[in-house]
């Protein structure tokens, strides 16, 4: 499998793209700003190329996420991000849910500042 993200649009707080699988249009994206110095929790991955695993680690986003939705099993974890640990593709509504993953929906609000919702998950 072949993902490619493409990062479309930027506000100070978020930053919004679309996820393709291979040519195939997947899903929207949100993710934290780009930020020159990495902030803990409130900036962007770098782009770059990089594999995607499954972390089977019962953590507690795990097991928050295994309570929610019964289909759940394991989060798919970026690897080898450069200053980053435990980046992973997970749902989310807006960029306070993000601490630097890449959140995953199949809905989209403008990223403007006044927007409270960003993406929404289903």
């Amino acid at each position: 499998m072949h993902l490619t993200l493409y990062r479309f649009s930027e506000s100070p707080d978020s930053t919004i793209g679309l996820l393709y699988e291979g040519k195939y249009f997947n899903c929207f994206t949100l993710e934290d700003q780009y930020q020159k110095v990495k902030v803990e929790g409130e900036t962007r991955i770098p782009e770059g190329l990089y594999k995607v695993k499954q972390r089977r680690v019962l953590s507690g986003l795990t097991k928050k996420y295994r309570a929610k939705y019964p289909w759940f099993k394991w989060h798919f974890e970026l690897q080898d991000v450069p200053g980053f640990k435990y980046v992973y593709i997970h749902i989310g509504n807006d960029d306070d849910h993000t601490d630097g993953c890449i959140l995953i929906g199949d809905r989209l609000k403008s990223n403007k500042v006044d927007d409270i919702n960003n993406l929404g998950a289903s």
